[in-house]
C-alpha cells in the first residue's frame, strides 16, 4: 500500500510540474500533495527523477538548486524550442542576463557597479520571465542563471 501511495504521489508532482510550466520547490509540491515531510518528498522526487532517466521520454526531471521542474532532453530541445513562444527579452536585459551568465553566482551589487542602476529593472524583468534567480544575501542579492535559461539558450 505505501508503495501505491508513493506512485500517485509521484504522479500528481508530475503533473503540478507540467501545469505550473516552472520550477517547484519541495515544500511547494508537498502542498499540493497534502504532506508534511519534507525529506518524504525529496526522496519520492529522486525516485520520479531516476524514472525519467531509464525511461524513453523526451522529457527529463532536472534539480534545479532546491527546485524541480521538467524540460525537454538536450537532443529534442534544439528541435522544438522556436515552438515555445520566445519570451521578449529588452536588449539591455539581455546585454545583463549574458554578464550573468558568464559570471554567476554573482552578487547584484556587482552588477549595478558594472551597468548602473537601472540594473534594478533588468533583474526584476529576468527574474519574472524566469531566466534568473536571486537570493537575498545580507543587504544584496545572489544572482543565478535558471534551468530555463540554460534550455533558452541551448547551453
Amino acid at each position: 500500500m505505501p508503495e501505491q501511495r508513493e506512485t500517485e504521489h509521484m504522479r500528481l508532482a508530475e503533473a503540478a510540474l507540467f501545469v505550473s510550466g516552472r520550477a517547484m520547490g519541495v515544500d511547494e509540491i508537498a502542498k499540493v500533495l497534502g504532506v508534511a515531510s519534507m525529506g518524504y518528498v525529496k526522496r519520492m522526487m529522486d525516485n520520479l527523477m531516476h524514472d525519467y532517466e531509464k525511461g524513453a521520454s523526451a522529457l527529463t526531471l532536472v534539480n534545479i538548486g532546491d527546485k524541480y521542474a521538467l524540460a525537454v532532453k538536450a537532443e529534442y530541445a534544439g528541435k522544438v524550442s522556436e515552438l515555445a513562444g520566445a519570451p521578449e527579452i529588452s536588449k539591455s536585459a539581455l546585454r545583463i542576463l549574458a554578464y550573468i551568465g558568464r559570471n554567476e553566482p554573482i552578487m547584484q551589487n556587482s552588477i549595478v557597479k558594472a551597468f548602473g542602476t537601472s540594473t534594478y529593472d533588468h533583474i526584476k524583468e529576468l527574474s519574472e520571465k524566469e531566466f534568473i534567480t536571486a537570493q537575498r544575501k545580507g543587504r544584496t542579492k545572489r544572482i543565478e542563471t535558471t534551468q530555463k535559461f540554460r534550455e533558452y539558450f541551448n547551453m
